[in-house]
Order: structure tokens, then C-alpha cells, then sequence
């Protein structure tokens, strides 16, 4: 965290073990698998050679990755203090041309789409990998697996609705136990065949890639595994900031996570037969049944942590108007970032089940891992290095030029021979991406049709009411609040109100709600009023893509600071346009499932007075037809 001046604060105890618990849940967890994968692939043809080589690859991977891509370069180019893919689409696509701004939109929204299936992945193989440990403790147990990882599961999605706030309690004293372990344990086993810190040489990653380059390239799909939940670090940076999410990386994460891999390398060193479960049997046969245990404890707050960046993802992405709106339910008065979507909730759990029954144990889940995960590293990258000039000026152009070229390079390839194993389960991500994808983009483009649509024959709002006051209409007692997406012009509801009930209330507020590319606004920055005519006003109000918008909370205050605005509640009605979509046969097969798409998602969207918080019971709703 940093203070006014700009100068970096030295993060609390607490704030350190908060980023320890809730962002390394999902990069912590991959030892369970990672190695086993990596080595497993030559099979009987496994040398010392072979692993010294992997282990090499695999630590600087992780180095220059994990610590020098996201810890030391792309957690400097935050939003207002937010990290994540939507937040740095949003930053990447300030001040650039329109040609550059639809490209970088449309990455940062695959990108995001990329992380569901990621979040349909993770939990499913995370679980499973953990629990196949009591099969080690005795193989009679192997047909209990699926079951337990299947009633895991489905509490973990249950409990959903009561909140982070309660279990989020005990993640960072899981998770402290779990990297003392996974430090001590492979200490303990690096000590007994210390040979394999030979591999900390990059030389030995050299000479394997020069000597195997086709292996090589295909070891990479299963290395990557060691960098899944590199992007959390960068997706949780505003709830504990850069300072601490380094920290913990640096003096506790990385240092217990390169113990690990080295000691299950040592492990197999010494006895190939361990590879079948480098994790479990690297350990001493007293640790066993607690290590099952802590696993699975830690593989369930891996989960929490994707599953609730599914619920934050898809918020921001409804305020940005790339989701139609759902219903969120806030699961803590203490805590913003606590929320609860239910429908995100069902279809996640859903798809993770289907998942554990088809797949059955992680090392078939691992062909589909990877996709998602290098895709979103790419877009991250290309990202981040368009906007990280703006955050180094220290740093000379052709360094950065450098750097960009490196990780783009490393990215790429870990991007293509991820793309090769879609036909062995990577498709499931790229399916679910590519489909989340295509409702995103026909939501966006059609409220602009809409947005287009309803401007059309509009006559500006100040001229029509400074010839609609001076006329005959009645006006009656009470404040009517008329909710439009754009202000500058008459609202629908108006019109209709004047036409049925050929009355006008005393006092007028035309409130129109934005979106902004930062994650939240400063109070002095909320709203724009300008008086419009006689007893009327024109309300801008502004949400940062990560804020609750609460309408009738906001116009209060604003109440409270004009005192010619009477918000009472019982005289106080809220006019909306209700729109009913007629979709018409013209046009290709492509348009017509677009406009049909587009109007099922319509349908079923949340109704926009529970999403602003405006109450039911002071709602007047004017029906209009528009054709698609």
C-alpha cells in the first residue's frame, strides 16, 4: 500500500497473512501435481539427466514468470490501486485511437472469459489431487475419491451464499501450515540427495533445451502447471496492494513452493518408483494422513479464491455492460468485495461436477488444464506492456522493448503447446471461453443498438421542457425521478406519463448511472447536477466498475446538499422505460441468432430496480416495443 505522498507503507502482520490466505490458494496447490505430470511423460525412458533438466526449467520458469513478469513488473500497472485483466483493459484503453480501443477490448474480454474456464478447471482437479492421497494410504480406499471430491464440491458451493467472511477466517492459518510443510518436507528430502540443487544452474535448462528441443516444447505443457494462479497475484492486488502480495511471495511463497518441486525431485532421484505420486510419497509415512488433511484444506481455499473472482469478474463485467444484470446478494456489511451472484454459483458448480464424473482423477484433468491459464498470461502481457511506459519512465524504451519480447516469447510458447492438447480436454476451456464470449459481445453490442435505437426522432431534453413548463400541464405534488441512459435527451417514461396521465410532477431529476474505467470514485467525483428549468435537474451519477450502485442512497445525500430537492419518501416515484423486444425475421441466419440471443438474455436479465436498490413499491414502469 502506498500513502499520499507516494511512498510505500510497510504492510501489517495482518495484511500479510490476509494476501498469504486468499491469493496463493491456487498456485500453492500445484506441487500436488505438477512434477508427477512434468516427468511422468517419459515414462520408462526417465533419467537423472531427465530430471535435472525439468527441475532446471521448471525453477526458472517459476522465477521468471511468477516473480519477475507479475511480482516485479505487472503489479506496477494497476487501475487506481486495482489489478486484474479487466481492470488493465480498462487502464490499457485510455486516450488511444477507436481501431486500437476495439482490439484491446476485445483481448481483456477474451482474456476474462478465459478465467471461467479456469474456474471450472481448478476446483475439480485441486480436490481431486488432494483426496487421491488416501488412496496411497491404502488403495482399497481409490473408489472413495470421486465421491468425497464430489460432496467437497458441492458444500463448497452451498456455503457460497453465507459468505467468505466466516471460513475466509481460518484460510491464512491453513495456508501458513501448508508452505511450513511444503518448505520442511522438501528440505527434508533435498538433505538425503542434495545432487538436484544442481538444477538451480540455468545451465542445466540450457543444455536439456539445446540437447531435447522437441521435448522441450512438450514439457512445457506440463511445467505451466506451476505457474497456474499467477494471475491471482495480480487480480487480488487491490484488496492487500503490491508491498504485501511481494512480500509474501519473496520471504515465504516462492521459497517453499522451489523446497517442494526440488524435494519430490530428490524424491524420484533416489526411487523411481515414487514418481506415481511424487507429493505424497516424498513424504514420511508418519506424515502422510495429516498431509491428506492439510491438502485438502489448502485445495479448498484454491477453490474459494476462483470462485469468488468468478462472482467479481462477472460484477465488473455487468457494470461495464458486458453482462447483463444478475442478481448479487452482499455478504457482508464490513467487506465491498463480498458478494454472492446465484446464478454464476449453479452453473460453476455444475460444470465442476461434470468435470469430476467424466475426468475421475487429476492426471486426465491435467491435458485440460493450461489452456485458459496461458491465454490469459498472454493477453495479460500484451496488456500490461502497452501501459507499464506510462508507470517506469526510469526505464529506458528499448529495456522495456527487451523485457516485452522475453515474456512474450515465454508466454507464446507456453500459449501453443497448451493450444495442442485442446483435442485431449483443452477444449473444455476454450469451449466455455469462446461461448461466455459470444453473450458478452451480442449483450454489448446490443444495448448500443439499443441505446442507438432509442435516440432515434429524440428531441433534446432542456428545449422540451422549457416549452412543456410554460404550457398548460398541470403540475401536481412530488418528486418524479425519471432513470435514463441518457440524460440529454426525453426519456420514454416522460412521454408516456404525460400521454396517460396528462399530469407533471412538482419537482423533476432525470437520473442517468455511468460506469467508469476505475474501480471506485472519490465522493467529490459522484454525481453531476445541472439545473435544467424551473424546479428540474439533470443527475449524472458515477459508479467505479467494482461499486455497488445503491440510486436512492446517492440522491439523498445529494438531497441533503441542495435543499431544493425534497427526496421524501412518500412523495418521492421512480419512472423507468420497461422495453419489450420484438425480433424480426430480416437479416442473415448470423444476425437472427444474435438478435434471438440477445433477446433471451434480455428476458432474463435482473430487473434494474433491484440492481440500483430502488424500491419496488415507488416504481411506475412504462411499457415500449422495440424491433430487433
Amino acid at each position: 500500500m502506498s500513502n499520499q505522498s507516494g511512498t510505500q507503507v510497510r504492510p501489517s502482520t495482518a495484511l500479510l497473512l490476509g494476501a498469504l490466505g486468499v491469493v496463493y490458494g491456487d498456485i500453492g496447490t500445484s506441487p500436488l501435481y505438477t512434477l508427477r505430470a512434468s516427468l511422468k511423460s517419459y515414462g520408462d525412458a526417465l533419467s537423472n539427466i531427465h530430471i535435472l533438466g525439468v527441475l532446471s526449467i521448471l525453477f526458472w520458469l517459476v522465477v521468471l514468470v511468477v516473480s519477475v513478469k507479475y511480482v516485479i513488473f505487472v503489479l506496477r500497472a494497476d487501475n487506481n490501486g486495482e489489478g486484474g485483466i479487466i481492470a488493465l483493459m480498462e487502464l490499457t484503453i485510455r486516450g488511444i485511437t477507436e481501431h486500437k480501443r476495439k482490439v484491446f477490448t476485445i483481448l481483456g474480454i477474451f482474456g476474462a472469459c478465459l478465467f471461467y474456464g479456469d474456474s471450472m478447471i481448478t476446483p475439480a482437479i485441486s480436490v481431486l489431487s488432494a483426496l487421491e492421497g488416501i488412496g496411497i494410504v491404502s488403495h482399497t480406499l481409490d473408489h472413495w475419491v470421486v465421491p468425497i471430491a464430489l460432496v467437497i464440491i458441492v458444500t463448497l458451493f452451498i456455503v457460497q451464499s453465507r459468505g467468505t467472511g466466516t471460513i475466509g477466517k481460518f484460510f491464512a492459518p491453513v495456508m501458513l501450515v501448508w508452505f511450513t510443510s511444503l518448505g520442511a518436507f522438501g528440505l527434508w528430502n533435498i538433505i538425503q540427495e542434495p545432487i538436484v540443487l544442481k538444477a538451480v544452474n540455468p545451465i542445466y535448462a540450457i543444455d536439456y533445451i539445446l540437447h531435447n528441443p522437441s521435448q522441450t516444447f512438450f514439457l512445457l505443457g506440463f511445467v505451466v502447471l506451476a505457474l497456474t494462479g499467477a494471475e491471482a497475484l495480480y487480480a487480488d492486488m487491490g484488496h492487500f496492494g503490491r508491498p504485501a502480495i511481494s512480500r509474501v511471495w519473496f520471504a515465504l511463497v516462492l521459497p517453499a513452493l522451489l523446497l517442494c518441486y526440488f524435494g519430490q525431485g530428490a524424491a524420484v532421484y533416489r526411487d523411481a518408483s515414487v514418481l506415481e505420486n511424487p507429493f505424497y510419497y516424498s513424504l514420511p509415512e508418519w506424515a502422510l494422513i495429516p498431509m491428506v488433511v492439510v491438502a485438502t484444506m489448502a485445495t479448498v481455499i484454491a477453490c474459494q479464491a476462483v470462485i469468488s473472482g468468478a462472482f467479481s469478474l462477472t460484477y465488473q463485467a455487468m457494470q461495464l455492460g458486458f453482462w447483463p444484470r444478475m442478481e448479487v446478494n452482499y455478504t457482508s456489511e464490513q467487506e465491498e468485495g463480498q458478494i454472492f451472484i446465484p446464478v454464476v454459483n449453479r452453473l460453476l458448480m455444475v460444470s465442476v461436477i461434470m468435470l469430476v464424473l467424466i475426468f475421475q482423477s487429476s492426471d486426465r484433468l491435467e491435458h485440460a488444464y493450461g489452456f485458459a491459464v496461458t491465454g490469459t498470461m498472454l493477453i495479460t502481457s500484451i496488456l500490461a506492456f502497452s501501459v507499464l511506459p506510462r508507470h517506469m519512465q526510469g526505464w529506458r524504451y528499448w529495456s522495456m522493448k527487451a523485457l516485452f519480447c522475453l515474456f512474450l516469447f515465454i508466454d507464446t510458447m507456453l500459449f501453443i503447446v497448451n493450444a495442442l492438447k485442446i483435442g485431449d480436454g483443452g477444449w473444455i476451456p476454450l469451449a466455455a471461453a469462446l461461448g461466455i464470449f459470444t453473450l458478452m459481445m451480442t449483450w454489448s453490442s446490443g444495448k448500443a443498438y439499443l441505446l442507438k435505437a432509442e435516440r432515434v426522432n429524440k428531441q433534446a431534453l432542456k428545449p422540451f421542457l422549457d416549452l412543456l413548463l410554460v404550457d398548460s400541464t398541470r403540475r401536481v405534488p412530488g418528486t418524479a425521478i425519471f432513470m435514463c441512459a441518457d440524460n440529454e435527451y426525453v426519456p420514454t417514461a416522460l412521454l408516456h406519463n404525460l400521454k396517460h396521465n396528462k399530469v407533471l410532477q412538482e419537482q423533476l431529476l432525470f437520473v442517468s448511472v455511468k460506469a467508469t474505467d476505475v474501480p471506485y470514485m472519490a465522493d467529490e467525483d459522484r454525481y453531476v447536477l445541472k439545473d435544467l428549468a424551473d424546479k428540474a435537474w439533470s443527475i449524472d451519477l458515477y459508479y467505479g466498475f467494482k461499486e455497488e450502485p445503491n440510486v436512492p442512497q446517492i440522491l439523498e445525500k445529494i438531497a441533503t446538499l441542495h435543499n431544493e430537492i425534497d427526496m421524501s419518501y412518500m412523495s418521492t416515484s421512480y419512472f423507468l422505460s420497461r422495453q419489450t423486444l420484438v425480433i424480426s425475421g430480416r437479416g442473415n441466419i448470423i444476425r437472427r441468432l444474435r438478435n434471438t440471443l440477445f433477446g433471451f438474455l434480455s428476458r432474463n436479465a435482473a430487473r434494474s430496480t433491484r440492481f440500483y436498490k430502488i424500491p419496488p413499491n415507488r416504481v411506475v414502469e412504462m411499457g415500449m416495443q422495440i424491433e430487433l
